[in-house]
C-alpha cells in the first residue's frame, strides 16, 4: 500500500462525519423553545441512505444510529440547541437523518411525581416529500406544538392528577399522526425551530366525568361516592369533593370556591 493511499484511508475513518474529500458533512441547527418547568428528551434516528444495501446490527446499550440529547428543568422559558448531522457513517454504513423524537415532560406541581409528558416527532424526508413544508423563510423554520394541561381523578380519595398532551398547531393531520414531515435538501445549513407552548386553560381529561359552571368544575358523583370511574350518565345534580395537591378537599376546580 502506498503512503498517500494509507493516509488517505486513515482520514476517512478518523473523520467520521467528513468526506474523503474533507468535506463536512451536512448540518442544521435544531432549536427547541420551552415553556418554565419544562423538559425534554431529544433522539434524532438515522437510517441507510436510500439506495444503500448495508444493514444495522441489533445491538443492545450503545446505538451509533442514535443521538440521544437531554435538557433540564428550568423555572423560566429557555432554549435549547443541537447542531445535527444530515448524515452519519456508522459501521461503514452511509445513513441519514429520517425522524427527530421528543419526549416532552413538565411539571405541574410541587411533588416528585407530579410531572406528566407527551411524545411527538419531525419526520425528515428525501426531495419532495408529500406532506413536507416548503416555508424556510430567512433560514429559520418554526414548527410549533400546543401543549394542555388535562385533569382526572385519580384513588379512592379522587385526588387531582394531570396529563399533559401536545398537538401540532401547523397541520390538523399533524394531530392524528403525531409527526410532520420535513425536506432534507431544506435543512442544510439553515435552522429548524420548534416552539413549544402552553394553553392557559385546562380541560377535564375524559368527557362525562365533570360539569363545568361559571365557577369553576364539578366532579359527578357517579353511582356513588366510592365511584372512582364516576361517570355523570345524565346526573348533573349530584356531585363528590375531591383531593387537591395541595391536601384541600374541595367540590370545584381549580377554585376551591362555589
Amino acid at each position: 500500500m502506498s503512503k498517500w493511499l494509507g493516509v488517505t484511508l486513515f482520514v476517512c475513518v478518523m473523520t467520521g462525519l467528513y468526506g474523503c474529500a474533507g468535506r463536512a458533512a451536512e448540518r442544521f441547527t435544531l432549536e427547541v423553545d420551552l415553556p418554565a418547568e419544562f423538559k425534554i428528551k431529544t433522539a434524532a434516528n438515522y437510517r441507510p441512505a436510500r439506495g444503500e444495501t448495508c444493514t444495522l446490527p441489533r445491538r443492545r446499550g450503545k446505538r451509533p444510529e442514535r443521538k440521544v440529547f437531554f435538557s433540564e428543568y428550568a423555572s423560566v422559558a429557555s432554549r435549547v440547541s443541537y447542531e445535527l448531522p444530515l448524515t452519519e457513517t456508522a459501521d461503514g454504513c452511509p445513513l441519514v437523518l429520517s425522524d427527530v423524537e421528543f419526549d416532552i415532560y413538565a411539571k405541574w406541581g410541587a411533588r416528585y411525581s407530579d410531572v406528566a409528558g407527551d411524545i411527538t416527532s419531525i419526520f425528515i424526508g428525501d426531495g419532495a416529500t408529500e406532506n413536507a413544508s416548503s416555508e424556510m423563510g430567512s433560514g429559520v423554520q418554526v414548527l410549533r406544538r400546543q401543549c394542555q394541561w388535562l385533569f382526572r381523578t385519580a384513588g379512592p380519595q379522587h385526588a387531582i392528577i394531570k396529563v399533559l398532551k401536545c398537538k401540532s398547531v401547523n397541520d390538523e393531520e399533524d394531530e392524528r399522526r403525531k409527526s410532520v414531515a420535513v425536506e432534507r435538501d431544506q435543512l442544510v445549513k439553515k435552522t429548524l425551530r420548534v416552539v413549544i407552548g402552553v394553553i392557559g386553560e385546562e380541560r377535564p381529561y375524559m368527557g362525562d366525568n365533570w360539569v363545568q359552571f361559571p365557577q369553576g368544575w364539578k366532579r359527578c358523583r357517579g353511582e356513588s361516592l366510592e365511584d372512582q370511574s364516576a361517570f355523570c350518565a345524565g346526573n348533573t345534580v349530584d356531585f363528590k369533593s375531591f383531593k387537591m395537591p395541595d391536601g384541600r378537599r374541595c367540590t370545584v376546580y381549580p377554585t376551591c370556591t362555589e
